[in-house]
């Protein structure tokens, strides 16, 4: 039997303020539902973040809403669990009927340890918790930490398997050892902890979300990684899907991912890298890193027409002026008010006039706003 395992689609994300919504159309699309017509799994797995915040713009819940709708068209059996980005409440939604269509979507924990049966396969869908969580559900005080609850909640599930069946487990958690990401959350990768990958030993496949890179965790689980970049820091990432087959041994294929716009780090001097984006404009996602040994006055307008979704520009001059003295360290102690004044004058020769600041403001006050 085949599962295709992904994870971490974070509808509704913004990079750097810029909307991904036809970005993640595009893989839904132009390379997730192209999977399933091609390799026809048994089933989907979706381990955790199907939404970038707990309250859902208005876009992405109509682009899970299309999701949701192409797998019962397609008769393709899901099993969803919600992540630490996710409101369980919200898209537990109509869980009971999709659950009658074969989409079975897991946020509490009563439910992780009644397997959802798929021909030979049990699936044990272990929605996102906090460890106190999983100790009031277990009537446990003795468990601490990340490893013995998940230990303590593998063990509870052993009790259910069915030896003639193989035994998958979906969680969205922090694996030991594995490599992290820029884009994931900054409260102690998601506020999971550490679990030992020998936890998830008992299972035939351990399908993990959370993290954003695809790799191994463990001999038996694997995180299928985000399917597109959520930061410059993931641009040398390849981004994928999990194929999963299930027979004597178990078998994972990366099916790649093909995005609409890349994320990219880009170098050289800003002379070539004009002449290089009038000659073939680039849409991609770049962050660019000018090598010049002199500032250069107002780069990101004057590349921004060739370099539409430039994200930011930095310049190795300014890196070399402030590396290594009391300026750098000046750098991350001054306000934004004042980097602001400073840049004017060094790359543009002008003073900060009142208007200027007001303005200057006004923008931050507005970006403020929409990060809350």
């Amino acid at each position: 039997m085949q599962l295709l395992h992904i994870a971490d689609l974070h509808f509704g994300r913004l990079l750097y303020g810029r909307s991904l919504m036809d970005d993640q159309r595009h893989f839904v699309r132009q390379s997730l539902l192209p999977a399933l017509d091609a390799y026809k799994p048994d089933a989907l797995l979706i381990a955790g973040d199907l939404y970038d915040r707990q309250i859902a713009s208005v876009d992405a819940i109509h682009l899970f809403d299309e999701l949701i709708d192409a797998l019962c068209e397609r008769s393709i059996p899901a099993v969803i669990i919600s992540g630490n980005h996710d409101s369980p409440d919200r898209i537990a939604v109509g869980k009971s009927l999709l659950a009658r269509h074969g989409i079975h979507i897991i946020t509490e924990l009563k439910d992780a340890f009644t397997p959802v049966e798929i021909g030979n396969i049990q699936i044990f869908p272990l929605p996102y918790f906090e460890n106190a969580q999983m100790r009031d559900f277990l009537g446990d005080e003795t468990l601490r930490g990340a490893g013995a609850c998940m230990r303590a909640a593998v063990e509870k599930m052993e009790k259910a398997f069915d030896p003639a069946k193989k035994h998958v487990l979906v969680a969205h958690c922090f694996a030991a050892g594995a490599s992290t990401s820029d884009s994931e959350s900054r409260l102690f990768v998601g506020g999971a902890g550490d679990v030992p990958t020998d936890v998830f030993s008992p299972f035939d496949y351990a399908a993990l979300g959370h993290l954003h890179a695809a790799q191994r965790a463990g001999d038996t689980a694997r995180y299928a990684g985000s399917p597109l970049k959520y930061s410059v820091d993931e641009a040398h990432q390849k981004k994928s899907m999990t194929l999963v087959t299930l027979g004597d041994t178990v078998e994972t294929t990366c099916i790649p991912v093909t995005p609409l716009h890349d994320v990219k780090r880009i170098e050289g001097t800003f002379a070539a890298l004009l002449e290089n984006g009038q000659a073939a404009p680039n849409e991609d996602y770049v962050e660019i890193l000018l090598t010049d040994d002199e500032p250069i006055f107002r780069p990101a307008d004057r590349l921004r027409p060739y370099y539409p979704n430039v994200l930011g520009v930095r310049s190795t001059w300014f890196l070399k002026q402030h590396a290594g003295t009391q300026a750098e360290a000046d750098l991350h102690s001054r306000s934004r008010a004042e980097l602001f004044r400073g840049f004017l004058k060094e790359v543009c020769g002008e003073e900060a006039q009142p208007e200027d600041e007001a303005l200057l403001a006004e923008i931050l006050k507005e970006l403020e706003g929409d990060a809350t």
